[in-house]
């Protein structure tokens, strides 16, 4: 299987289909989540999906009522607006990455796999992981290390990379011998997923497109229209939670003369939705995912 989606029923009911409503599903991967969508909707509903991996193209769905858009969910609001699907009663966004992409060896995105450090999305756009761990100078490594992977020894982690490139570091393995003496020892496994998660935020700006993205959420919604987020990591769901909560990726409440939070989405779920003990023993992959959901205001 391409990719097995996580907490579908979960998502599908947050969603709270219109049958005749018009959705996005921003991450399409597999397929899984928009199948799912388009069987609730009827002849006059319609689904907008987004994916800038060209992997996921073979996956298109034959369905009059399916567009596929072959790019990052940043340009959210452009490419509804060319499509004429505005504005949406949903939104979903499930921020994992695939199993197709980690399961590729050529894409560099695994610690358990011999393959190229690529690790970008888009294969055609930005920079390798090869020329980040080659080209940035330390002190920048250092940083990327330590907001993106929440690394502890950052600074030793960026120092023994910059020694150890005197002769390029271009495979998973080079790189993971390289850092052999960062590792803390029964934790290898954990260390080398926050070092990788590192670079993959770095080199596809996942920061800086959840963010435009989000900004762009309440726009493009009707009143009473649902967001939906999975996110893996608490870098992205602090985001995601603060922007659902207050607006703002701060977390920051204003309030108006009568006391109520301004913001532009409000929370349906006060805690985050996570897998049912079937869910994780099927997918074992699922363990980290978070669902949150919010709704435009205005009904």
């Amino acid at each position: 299987m391409y990719h097995q989606p996580a907490l579908l029923h979960e998502c599908i009911e947050g969603l709270s289909i219109n049958p005749s409503g018009i959705y996005a599903d921003l991450t399409f991967g597999g397929g899984g989540h928009s199948r799912e969508i388009l069987a609730k909707l009827n002849t006059q509903g319609r689904l907008i999906a987004f994916d800038q991996d060209e992997d996921a193209l073979q996956n298109a769905l034959e369905d009059d009522r399916f567009t596929l858009v072959n790019e990052n969910f940043r340009y959210l609001k452009n490419f509804l607006r060319l499509h004429k699907a505005l504005p949406l009663d949903g939104i979903l966004a499930d921020l994992g990455i695939s199993s197709h992409q980690i399961d590729t060896p050529g894409r560099g995105f695994a610690t358990r796999f011999e393959g190229p450090l690529d690790m970008r999305m888009a294969r055609s756009q930005g920079i390798t992981a090869a020329q980040l761990i080659n080209t940035y100078p330390e002190e920048k490594l250092r940083t990327v290390f330590k907001l993106f992977g929440e690394i502890s020894n950052a600074r030793q982690l960026a120092s023994v990379i910059a020694q150890a490139r005197t002769s390029p570091i271009t495979t998973t393995t080079e790189l993971i011998a390289a850092i052999k003496s960062c590792m803390p020892s029964n934790y290898e496994n954990k260390y080398l997923a926050q070092v990788f998660q590192a670079i993959r935020i770095e080199i596809n700006d996942e920061m800086g497109a959840l963010q435009a993205m989000l900004k762009q959420c309440a726009d493009v919604l009707k009143p009473g229209g649902r967001l939906v987020v999975i996110s893996y990591h608490s870098l992205e769901d602090r985001l995601v939670k603060n922007y659902m909560k207050t607006g703002n990726f701060e977390g920051v409440q204003e309030k108006d003369f009568y006391g109520n939070i301004i913001s532009t989405l409000k929370p349906v779920t006060r805690k985050p939705i996570t897998p049912a003990e079937a869910e994780l023993k099927m997918n074992p992959r699922s363990r980290s995912a978070k669902l949150r959901v919010a709704q435009k205001p205005g009904v």
